[in-house]
């Protein structure tokens, strides 16, 4: 069956780091683009970045682009997100996603999410 399990979220203090996990079968989502969004209480949700299984080629939303970090580890069929720098505004449920055409609106398949709480 097609899904995605992430984790890795919890509490942390502004200025501190938090790696989220998704398992993800490479099998299944090679000719994916995988990623992760997040949404934060009351507001939509948003694109934070991507990567492709054959190229390894990846993209960040502004907001993150170097902070982020979003990693594929093949012999754990895994892919990573590593935050760093982390900001009160980064506060949000995380969301593994895959899909087809790389969309930065939308995905196939969406996991169950993670929540990730930046104190200030």
């Amino acid at each position: 069956q097609v899904q995605l399990v992430e984790s890795g979220g919890g509490l942390v203090q502004a200025g501190g780091s938090l790696r989220l996990s998704c398992a993800c079968s490479r099998r299944t989502f090679m000719s994916y683009t995988v990623g992760w969004f997040r949404q934060a209480t009351g507001k939509e949700r948003e694109f934070v970045a991507r990567i492709t299984w054959r190229g390894g080629n990846t993209d960040y939303a502004d907001s993150v682009k170097g902070r982020f970090t979003i990693s594929i580890d093949n012999t754990k069929n895994t892919v990573y997100l590593e935050m760093n720098s982390l900001k009160p505004e980064d506060t949000a449920v995380y969301y593994c996603a895959a899909d087809r055409l790389g969309r930065r609106t939308s995905a196939d398949y969406w996991g169950q999410g993670t929540q990730v709480t930046v104190s200030s």
